[in-house]
C-alpha cells in the first residue's frame, strides 16, 4: 500500500504523522520506506538526527521531491510492504505526482475552520487525480486535536458527513511528539504506554482495516 499524507496548509502535523505511521508499521515487522517529497526535507532531517544519536534504523527514508514521484515510486514499492509519502506543501506539480502514486491519501487537519478552508485546493486536485486513479481512497484525519474541546467535537461532526470522510480515530495535541522528535525518536520509544503511542496505534489499525484498492469512494 502507498499512503500519501497531503495538505497544502502547513503546521497540521503532516510530517509527524507520516513518521509515526511508518514507525508503527515497522514496529509490527513490516518493511517500510518513507518518501520525503517535501523540499524542506523534514523527514530526512529527522532520519539524520536519529543516525547521529546512534539509534537503530526503523525504516528507510528517501528524498524524492520531484514531479516524477509517481513514476519512481513503483520501483521502491517492490521491496516494501508499505510506502509512506510525506507530501509537499503548495507545489502543484509535486502534489499531483504524489496523488497519482497513492493508493490512500490522508489529509491531516486540525480542529479549525481555517483548516477546512485550506483543504479545498487539495480536494480539487484529488478530484482531478481520480480521473486517472478512480480506486484511490481518501480520508481526513483529525490531528493535534483536543478531543474534549467543543471545536474538536464540532469539526468531527462536520466531517462525519463529508466526502471524503474522516477517520474515526484521532490524534491528540501531545507534548510527547515534540519531546521524542528532539532526539530523533518516535513516541513509542519515548513513552511506550502513553496516550500518544496508543493513538498512533489506533489510527494505524483503522487504516489497516480500510479496503484500500477495492473502493473508489
Amino acid at each position: 500500500m502507498i499512503v500519501a499524507l497531503l495538505n497544502q496548509k502547513g503546521g497540521v502535523g503532516k510530517t509527524t504523522l507520516a513518521l509515526h505511521l511508518a514507525g508503527q508499521w515497522a514496529r509490527q515487522g513490516q518493511r517500510i520506506t518513507l518518501i520525503d517529497a517535501d523540499p524542506q526535507g523534514s523527514s530526512l532531517d529527522w532520519s539524520q538526527l536519529r543516525s547521529r544519536e546512534g539509534l537503530p534504523r526503523l525504516f528507510g527514508v528517501v528524498g524524492l521531491a520531484r514531479d516524477t514521484l509517481h513514476r519512481e515510486t513503483p520501483e521502491l514499492a517492490r521491496d516494501a510492504d508499505h510506502i509512506v509519502i510525506d507530501g509537499p506543501p503548495r507545489v502543484a506539480g509535486l502534489m499531483r505526482s504524489a496523488l497519482l502514486a497513492a493508493d490512500l491519501v490522508l489529509i491531516p487537519v486540525q480542529p479549525s475552520p481555517f483548516d477546512g478552508w485550506a483543504s479545498a485546493e487539495i480536494l480539487a486536485l484529488i478530484r482531478e487525480a481520480r480521473i486517472y486513479r478512480p480506486e484511490m481512497l481518501v480520508r481526513f484525519v483529525l490531528n493535534r486535536c483536543g478531543t474534549r474541546t467543543v471545536l474538536a467535537r464540532e469539526t468531527a461532526r462536520t466531517l462525519a458527513d463529508h466526502d471524503p470522510p474522516v477517520l474515526t480515530r484521532t490524534i491528540g495535541q501531545r507534548i510527547a511528539f515534540a519531546a521524542a522528535a528532539q532526539s530523533g525518536r518516535l513516541v513509542f520509544e519515548h513513552d511506550d504506554a502513553g496516550p500518544a503511542t496508543r493513538e498512533i496505534a489506533e489510527v494505524t489499525a483503522e487504516i489497516d482495516g480500510l479496503e484500500v484498492g477495492r473502493s473508489s469512494r
